[in-house]
């Protein structure tokens, strides 16, 4: 434990009372909290009282997430302090290319692969396609937010509990199943800058008898698409902040051996103006040369994907008997969704695997590079991806008690996720006949394939017929599933000890797991330009047992503890692991809890990181060696952002990851109006599953060998981590492109080690006057530290430093004020992220803030109104000087879509009022 860690306990041994700082939701109470009697079941499957247990469980209820003007699961997850990862933005390439629709959630920045989701405390499959192609993970997106009754987050291990993936915690949707009469509601959203409108219909309704019972819910949603050219700060490269960036795009573009460009014939570009919207233009890259180019084709993409959705939950029981009830929980969701990350393009490669792209064109007499992308004009309109999302499960069962007080479960969960996905491709072969013609050979002289190519094929408009010739779409079908068969027993009152009753709990699973990408055949060859992807099938089974114990040992004192042997099966393969934690919670007032849990934690290897076949990855790099060998600073050099092909394939001999938490903190409530908690984490993984990352690679190379000529390497070359880099990093060896980067290997490896360790403090108080309740919740979540250490024996990276290459706040708060009078109530709430590293990696960009009001209204016990704006001051991204890639900032962080309302409409028919 280091020393700000050794402070942090001090601080929250001694000065509690003292403490009033930050954390909305955080707190195990919420807003419009329940009855104080509610039962939690997240973190333990002992029935136990909220505000108990020996780790913190923050709750968002309904009421929470309407107060909130929360539109969606991510936009609610999104402000949880103790979601601070890194994912993918709907606009980034890696979510068009690989997760198309999908959004994930990443407690403790360990990677959404890490936090276990869970919908009515039930596993539910992955998404079929793989987070940025490596591992599994739950898509959130799909999950209806209007149907959620309330939202668990449990930070840290809780294996013992619910086994494989909850490392950095669990997330539980409890979705809404209590209702009675007809509630129906509308909500419409529009953006004030324009585009990105949404409609919402939901109705939820509930029946019973005197033994049978039925209550469910559905919800249509139409959103509309947000385009980048609609918004200015990134409708065009002028919009980039530096100048190496803010020139057109090479639509039309021709280089020569040198890496120069090729000057187009002469009023090829003026020629060609009435393309892109009317957009070319005769373009100068410095230290290149010219091309044609457009400058707002850049802006040819979504910043909100196109979703038309219908989502569905229910559950049904029936009573044989007094103590044996029969019970069904089943949810349905179908999706469509369009989104555009860019327009198509081409350029002449002899295979999708190479790297060295140049031909001899006996036209001119020289080495060429072509490349070329098409427009509006020629592809018959922005061409979209289109995305068929299938969702549902059905959970089976039968619960009841016997005995004194024993309770019983037995249920099958069946979960399956489907899509369809189709991307618009040019098919290679076809675009390099129709651009260069038949080819011709090898040249002699160059060793390269020869073709007589006239220049002014490239410079001519392809006609609709033209393109539709080279384009084709290619057509993924993946689909995940999981079922589970469980038993469960519990009893809360075993026999009395000195401090209350004893509860125990056993709990016994079989289950498997699978999944299929069904990619098109054609992508897994040469067939489409620049696109060989791999394939990946394969299924696992899974056999557990368990049992919790909760020991009130004296009054005041309650001890927990949980043990659990997990089991998996795959590749010819078994692989065993037990978990355990163990907690203690000490009151000694009634308004004072001191808690601490222990817990261990593991995952068995993602079923993608075990069954992917072998495929090629298009990456970008920046080659630091070649950089710093022409001395030349990564702003300006020529070897940034330079594309490559890496090699991938799957580990079937991958080992478990595991790790291990600790947490520790208080909660003090003196009354039922002021709520204080604070918590210490650390978390701990070990043998963790990851792909090699290239620019990390290229960082690795680099150090690895003397910045200047007689200089010393930062890392030793013989240790491990240099010796891979040199292993994995293939170079060219003569030619035009002599020592440049020929390809690179990645695959997943068991890592080392990563721990991260900090402190949530979370602060809740209402407070009654004469015109209305104040209610105040403030929450902080603050990082000690956060280190990645990929081999044993290597210096560990501070994952929170700027020259990290990972973007994760050390800081991230919230708060919301709320004032409820009568029929009115009134939300300001806001979120505050701390400072990022810049693109240079060189610095850190401020920290950002975003506010949100929602006011809400009762026109009777029956109907309501309420009105939300976010982003309420219409800020945009923070401004990064250094970010040059587009859209010009981080979007895994942030969105340009500025200031937004909706106006919500319910209206009840029958039962209690609202």
């Amino acid at each position: 434990m280091n020393a700000v860690e050794r402070r942090a306990f001090r601080i929250i041994g001694c000065c509690l009372p003292a403490l009033a700082a930050p954390a909305f939701g955080q707190a195990n109470e919420t807003p419009a909290a329940a009855a104080p009697d509610e039962i939690i079941v997240t973190g333990s499957r002992i029935p136990t009282i909220r505000d108990e247990g020996p780790s913190a469980v923050t709750v968002i209820d309904s009421n929470a997430i309407r107060a909130n003007g929360y539109t969606s699961v991510p936009e609610l997850l999104a402000s949880m302090t103790q979601n601070s990862g890194e994912t993918m933005s709907p606009q980034s390439g890696s979510s068009a290319d690989f997760t198309p629709g999908a959004q994930q959630v990443d407690l403790r920045g360990l990677g959404p692969n890490h936090t276990l989701v869970l919908v009515n405390g039930r596993r539910i499959a992955d998404f079929p396609l793989p987070y940025v192609g490596r591992s599994n993970f739950t898509d959130i997106s799909n999950i209806p937010v209007s149907l959620i009754d309330r939202v668990e987050i449990l930070s840290g291990a809780a294996s013992a509990i619910y086994g494989s993936d909850a490392i950095a915690g669990v997330i539980n949707f409890k979705m809404k199943e209590k209702l009675d009469g007809i509630t129906l509601d509308y909500r419409y959203g529009r953006t004030q800058h324009g585009g990105g409108a949404s409609h919402r219909i939901t109705a939820t309704a509930g029946w019973a008898s005197d033994r049978f019972s039925i209550a469910g819910g559905i919800e249509y949603i139409d959103q509309r698409p947000l385009w980048a050219y609609s918004r200015s700060v990134q409708d065009s490269t002028d919009d980039s902040p530096v100048a190496s960036t803010a020139i057109p795009r090479r639509t039309f573009l021709r280089i020569d051996d040198n890496v120069d460009y090729i000057d187009p014939p002469a009023g090829a570009c003026d020629a060609l103006a009435g393309l892109d919207y009317g957009s070319i233009i005769t373009a100068f890259r410095p230290r290149y040369g010219y091309y044609c180019g457009s400058k707002t084709s850049i802006g040819y993409g979504t910043i909100v994907s196109a979703r038309k959705g219908f989502n569905s939950f229910g559950t049904m029981s029936y009573e044989l008997s007094d103590n044996a009830k029969l019970f069904t929980d089943f949810q349905l969701g179908i999706s469509k969704l369009r989104l555009m990350y860019d327009v198509t393009s081409w350029a002449f490669e002899q295979s999708s695997s190479s790297s060295d792209n140049y031909f001899f064109n006996t036209f001119t007499g020289q080495l060429e590079d072509w490349s070329r992308k098409f427009t509006p004009e020629e592809t018959g309109g922005l061409q979209m991806q289109h995305t068929k999302q299938t969702t549902y499960s059905i959970t089976p069962g039968i619960r009841g008690d016997f005995g004194k007080s024993w309770n019983y479960e037995l249920s099958f969960n069946y979960s399956r996720y489907s899509s369809t996905v189709r991307w618009p491709q040019i098919v290679g072969k076809k675009a390099q006949d129709l651009f260069l013609g038949p080819r011709l050979g090898i040249d002699a002289g160059t060793g390269y394939p020869m073709y007589n190519a006239d220049p002014d094929r490239l410079y001519t408009a392809l006609t609709r017929a033209e393109y539709d010739s080279i384009f084709a779409y290619t057509t993924y079908r993946p689909y995940s599933w999981t079922n589970n068969l469980q038993a469960t027993l519990t009893n809360g009152e075993l026999f009395q000890l000195p401090g209350g009753a004893l509860g125990v709990a056993l709990v016994a699973e079989y289950g498997k797991q699978g999944y299929n990408l069904r990619p098109d055949p054609l992508a897994l060859t040469d067939y489409y330009y620049s696109w060989q992807d791999s394939d990946g099938v394969g299924k696992r089974s899974h056999a557990a047992i368990g049992g919790e114990v909760r020991a009130p040992v004296i009054d005041g004192v309650t001890l927990t503890g949980a043990a659990r042997y997990d089991r998996f099966g795959f590749a010819g393969r078994n692989v065993g692991k037990f978990t355990y934690n163990g907690g203690i919670e000490v009151r000694p007032t009634k308004s004072l809890l001191f808690r601490a849990a222990y817990g261990t934690a593991f995952r068995a290897p993602d079923l993608h990181y075990l069954f992917t076949g072998p495929g090629n990855v298009e990456s970008t790099i920046t080659d630091y060696r070649l950089c710093r060998e022409v001395g030349q600073p990564i702003d300006v050099c020529d070897y940034a952002d330079t594309g490559i092909v890496a090699s991938r394939s799957g580990n079937r001999a991958l080992k478990p990851e595991t790790g291990r938490t600790l947490t520790a903190g208080m909660v003090f409530s003196p009354t039922p109006r002021l709520h204080l908690s604070v918590d210490y984490f650390r978390v701990t993984l070990t043998n963790q599953v990851n792909d090699l990352d290239v620019e990390n690679l290229m960082r690795v190379e680099a150090n690895c060998l003397p910045a200047t000529p007689g200089g010393a390497p930062v890392l030793d070359p013989g240790s491990p981590s240099c010796q891979d880099a040199f292993a994995r990093i293939r170079r060219f060896s003569g030619g035009p492109l002599d020592g440049q980067v020929e390809s690179i290997l990645i695959n997943p490896i068991n890592v080392a080690r990563e721990k991260t360790s900090g402190i949530d403090v979370a602060l809740r108080g209402t407070l009654p006057t004469g015109i209305g309740d104040f209610t105040l919740s403030v929450g902080h979540s603050h990082v000690f530290s956060h280190s990645f250490q990929r081999y044993p024996g290597d210096t560990p990276i501070n994952k929170l430093a700027y020259d990290s290459s990972y973007y994760i706040p050390r800081d991230k708060s919230n708060a919301s004020l709320t004032w409820a009078a009568d029929a009115v109530k009134f939300t300001l709430s806001g979120t505050r992220l701390g400072k990022l590293p810049n693109y240079y990696e060189d610095a850190y960009i401020k920290s950002s803030y975003l506010l949100n009001a929602t006011l809400q209204y009762d026109f009777t016990d029956y109907l309501r109104g309420s009105l939300t704006v976010r982003n309420l001051l219409d800020k945009m991204p923070v401004k990064d000087p250094t970010w040059s890639a587009y859209p010009y900032y981080n979007a895994s962080w942030f969105d340009s879509i500025g200031r937004s309302m909706f106006l919500q409409l319910t209206y009840k028919i029958g039962g209690e009022a609202l």
